[in-house]
């Protein structure tokens, strides 16, 4: 593993007890580059230190290595040999734009940060970085045309699992700030009526309040959100499991970022 440290001697302002750090899972990718935006900025609003993390994919390293592997051009559709070399140098071009973004989106800035670079499954190596008082900023996956929108597996992996609230950004609508929106328990849920789920005072940074709404079904939550442009949507995870099973990509639809809390 390779850490970059940021320039030592900057003065920066004591950090904030209620995040620990910012982490957040880049890959190049545009989502991801988003995601980075949202959590410079986050970082840089409490004071604390940004972890940029860059994971070089030991499964794909592996799959290189069989005589008949190949990949598909994402615009050509024609198949191509992928050989290891191929690959390591498609990961150091990788690797090369992220420590240019990163540079680029604190620049100017008084702000921790520094990137940490790892080989091996990437779900796994960011749960091993990631602390209970952690934020961890994933992008939420592209579009396709045959497919539509989807959520990854490794970002549905993350929070699912992570032991950290995790912060979704969708890199495909502009934010723009709002009321952070919570599932209000029904009249038929005695065990959670007016229960208003516990807010880290970091989300000030991002939200502009609270707000209530009167859902629980998947398809009522995005026929609710359907119009949405403003503000973002906080799901405990026990919340979210009940929305996947309804609907295992409905997280990716909804035009807002997401807050998923443990």
């Amino acid at each position: 593993m390779t850490t970059d440290d940021a320039p030592q001697g900057a003065a920066v302002q004591a950090p904030s007890r209620d995040v620990a750090r910012v982490l957040a899972l880049l890959d190049a990718s545009r989502h991801s580059l988003a995601a980075l935006a949202a959590a410079v900025e986050l970082a840089s609003q409490r004071h604390v230190e940004l972890v940029a993390l860059y994971v070089e994919d030991l499964d794909l390293l592996r799959c290189a290595a069989f005589p008949f592997s190949c990949e598909i051009g994402a615009q050509s559709g024609l198949a191509r040999p992928l050989t290891p070399e191929a690959l390591e140098a498609s990961i150091a071009h990788q690797l090369r734009r992220v420590r240019q973004a990163l540079a680029t989106a604190v620049a100017g800035r008084e702000l921790r940060h520094r990137l940490e670079v790892s080989r091996g499954r990437i779900a796994a190596e960011a749960l091993a970085r990631s602390g209970p008082e952690d934020v961890l900023v994933l992008g939420k996956a592209g579009s396709t045309e045959c497919w539509g929108k989807r959520l990854g597996t490794t970002s549905r992996r993350l929070i699912m699992e992570a032991p950290c609230s995790v912060l979704l950004w969708d890199e495909a609508h502009p934010f723009r700030r709002g009321p952070l929106r919570w599932l209000a328990a029904h009249e038929d849920d005695p065990a959670r009526k007016g229960a208003v789920p516990s807010q880290p005072a970091w989300l000030a940074s991002l939200f502009d309040g609270i707000s209530p709404l009167a859902l629980r079904h998947a398809a009522e939550l995005e026929r609710g959100l359907d119009r949405a442009s403003a503000g973002g949507l906080l799901l405990r995870r026990c919340e979210l499991e009940a929305l996947l099973r309804e609907d295992e990509q409905l997280v990716a639809r909804v035009p807002l970022p997401i807050l998923i809390i443990p």
